[in-house]
C-alpha cells in the first residue's frame, strides 16, 4: 500500500513537472530543438538565464550570441526573450510601465518553477510608478536606479580617467547665455517650475524643449548646452536617488555647471563628484542663489573650479537595456540562494530615506 502511494505521488509530481513545461509552450509556442539543447547547456555551464518578458517601451535590441560577455565582459549570463523559455529561466525581468498601463500582463496563469526569481524594473520615480498594491507578494527583486535596489541600474556612473592629471578643456570660452533649461512636460505646479520663475526674475534663463516651441535635436542638444555656464538640471520629482540623465548627460557631458534640484544634496554627494554641482538647497532664497550664479559666471577662476574632477573622472551613461539586464549576473546579491518576496512593493518605491 505504501508503495501504491509513493508511485501516486510520483506521478503527482511528474504531471505537475510537465505542465510547467507544457502550458507555456502550448500559450507562446513551442520552442525549436535547439532552444531546449542551447538552455541546457547554459545551466551545466553554471550560466544565468535571463528572460526579459517584454522590452521596455517596445523597442528591442539583438541578443544574439554571448552579449553580457560580447559587450559588458559579465561571463555565465545568457539573456533572452523568448517566452518559451519560460520554464528555464532563472529570472524573468518585468518592466513596469507595459504593466501599469495594461498593455502586458504577469504570467501569473502558469505555475512559477522551483526556485525561479521575478525581477520588477523601472527608471521612474515613485510619482510615475502607478499603483503598486497590485504586485503585493509577486516579485523577488527590484531592479531601480535606487542604491538600496537588489540590482542598480543608475543612469549614468563615474569612472577613473585612465591617465589622470590631464588637462580640463577652458569650459568657459565660447558661452553665450548664463542660464539654459531643456524642457518639454513643464507642469506649473511642479517644484522646478516655481524656482525656474523666481529664478527669471533675477537672472535671465534661456528655455529650450517643446514646452517653448524650441524642441532640440539629439545632434543639437550638447553643442547648444555648452553655449551656457549653468544648466538647470532640474528632476521633476524629488524622489530618493533619482538623478537622472539631467545631470549625467546635460550638464556633465555637455560642459555647463549643473544646477540641482531633486533629491537632498547628500544623494548627489554620494554620487557625483565633490565641487562638480550647485544644490538650491544651499541658499537661503533663489534670488541668492541667482546672485551667486552671476557672481561665479564673472570670475574665471572661480568659474573653472567646477570642472577640476574632469582631470580624475569621466562619465559614463548607462542607457542599453542588456546591459542593466547583464547586471543581474555581475551583482553580487542577486545571487543569494535565499528566498526574498516584496510583500509591500507600493511601500518600498515609496520610502525616501
Amino acid at each position: 500500500m505504501e508503495g501504491y502511494k509513493s508511485i501516486s505521488s510520483m506521478k503527482k509530481w511528474l504531471l505537475l513537472c510537465i505542465l510547467c513545461i507544457l502550458l507555456p509552450c502550448l500559450h507562446y509556442g513551442w520552442p525549436r530543438h535547439y532552444q531546449f539543447f542551447a538552455s541546457s547547456q547554459w545551466h551545466k555551464n553554471g550560466d544565468m538565464l535571463i528572460l526579459l518578458w517584454h522590452w521596455p517601451f517596445g523597442q528591442s535590441y539583438g541578443l544574439g550570441g554571448d552579449v553580457c560577455w560580447d559587450l559588458y565582459r559579465i561571463p555565465h549570463c545568457k539573456l533572452v526573450d523568448q517566452r518559451s523559455l519560460f520554464p528555464s529561466a532563472d529570472v524573468v525581468v518585468f518592466h513596469n510601465r507595459e504593466l501599469i498601463q495594461g498593455s502586458q500582463k504577469l504570467p501569473t496563469e502558469f505555475p512559477r518553477p522551483r526556485g525561479q526569481r521575478w525581477a520588477w524594473m523601472s527608471l521612474e520615480s515613485p510619482n510615475h510608478n502607478g499603483n503598486l498594491q497590485q504586485f503585493a507578494n509577486i516579485f523577488n527583486m527590484t531592479m531601480s536606479y535606487r542604491r538600496d535596489a537588489d540590482i542598480t541600474i543608475p543612469y549614468g556612473e563615474l569612472l577613473p580617467m585612465e591617465s589622470e592629471g590631464s588637462l580640463v578643456e577652458d569650459n568657459s570660452v565660447n558661452k553665450s547665455s548664463l542660464v539654459c533649461w531643456v524642457v518639454s512636460n513643464y507642469q506649473s505646479h511642479h517644484k522646478r517650475s516655481r524656482v525656474f520663475k523666481e529664478l527669471s526674475a533675477v537672472v535671465p534663463v534661456q528655455v529650450y524643449g517643446n514646452w517653448k516651441q524650441k524642441p532640440l535635436s539629439s545632434k543639437d542638444l550638447l553643442p547648444t548646452i555648452s553655449r551656457c555656464y549653468f544648466y538647470l538640471a532640474f528632476e521633476n520629482s524629488e524622489a530618493k536617488d533619482y538623478i537622472t540623465e539631467k545631470l549625467w548627460k546635460n550638464a556633465y557631458q555637455g560642459g555647463a555647471v549643473p544646477v540641482v534640484l531633486g533629491p537632498p544634496m547628500s544623494h548627489y554627494k554620494d554620487v557625483a563628484p565633490p565641487n562638480s554641482f550647485i544644490h538650491i538647497d544651499e541658499f537661503k532664497s533663489v534670488k541668492e542663489m541667482g546672485q551667486y550664479l552671476q557672481q561665479v559666471a564673472g570670475d574665471k577662476k572661480r568659474y573653472a573650479e567646477y570642472f577640476k574632477w574632469k582631470q580624475h573622472w569621466m562619465v559614463r551613461l548607462q542607457t542599453d537595456w542588456r546591459e542593466r539586464l547583464c547586471k543581474i549576473c555581475s551583482q553580487e546579491n542577486s545571487c543569494s540562494p535565499q528566498y526574498k518576496v516584496y510583500s509591500d512593493l507600493e511601500a518600498w518605491d515609496k520610502a525616501f530615506i
